[in-house]
C-alpha cells in the first residue's frame, strides 16, 4: 500500500514536472529562437538548435537552475556558436578533401607514359645480370648493405661499389632502350 502511494506521488510529480516544462517551452521558445537567429541567420537551423536547447533543459535538473531565462539565453548562444564552429570545420574539411582529390588526377596520357616507363625498367632489369638486378631491387626495396651483402654473397664493404656499378649499368641500358643520346 505504501509503495503504491509512493509511486502515485512520483507519477504526479513527474506530470507536474512535464507540465512545468510545457509552460516553459511555450513561454521561452520564441525568445530562444530569436537569440539563435541573431547568430546563425537561418530560421530553420535556429529552430533545430532551439529544440536541442530545450531537450538539454528537459534532461537537466531544473530545480538546480536559479534563473531559467538566463540559462536558456546562455545555452542558446553556446549552441548557436557550437553550430557555427562545427559548420566551419566541416566546410574546411570538405574543401581540403576536394582539393586533395582534384589536386592530382593523372590524365590517360600520363598513365600511359608511366606504364611505358614501368615496362622499360622491367625490360632493362631482366636483361641485367642476376647479381646487379638483385642489388638494385633490394636497395630500392629498403634493405641495408649488410642484407644486400648476404643476398649476393659478397663482403659488405664491396656492396657500395657493386651497387654504384649496377646503377651506372642500369642507367646506360635504360637510355639505350629509350633512345636517349649521351
Amino acid at each position: 500500500m505504501e509503495v503504491r502511494i509512493a509511486l502515485t506521488e512520483e507519477k504526479n510529480h513527474a506530470l507536474a514536472h512535464a507540465d512545468n516544462f510545457q509552460e516553459l517551452f511555450k513561454t521561452y521558445y520564441p525568445y530562444v529562437v530569436r537569440q539563435i537567429i541573431r547568430i546563425v541567420r537561418e530560421k530553420s537551423v535556429a529552430e533545430d538548435i532551439a529544440q536541442e536547447v530545450f531537450l538539454k533543459l528537459y534532461n537537466s535538473d531544473r530545480n538546480a537552475i536559479q534563473n531559467i531565462p538566463a540559462w536558456l539565453s546562455k545555452a542558446s548562444i553556446h549552441a548557436a556558436y557550437n553550430y557555427l564552429r562545427s559548420t566551419n570545420r566541416r566546410l574546411i574539411r570538405d574543401e581540403k578533401a576536394s582539393e586533395e582529390h582534384t589536386a592530382y588526377s593523372p590524365s590517360s596520357e600520363e598513365n600511359w607514359l608511366k606504364q611505358e616507363d614501368i615496362q622499360a625498367v622491367r625490360k632493362v632489369l631482366t636483361e641485367m645480370d642476376k647479381r646487379d638486378r638483385t642489388l638494385l631491387m633490394m636497395k630500392y626495396s629498403g634493405f641495408d648493405y649488410k642484407e644486400l651483402a648476404h643476398a649476393v654473397q659478397v663482403e659488405s664493404s664491396s656492396v657500395g661499389t657493386l651497387l654504384s656499378r649496377a646503377k651506372t649499368k642500369f642507367r646506360t641500358m635504360y637510355k639505350q632502350l629509350r633512345g636517349y643520346q649521351e
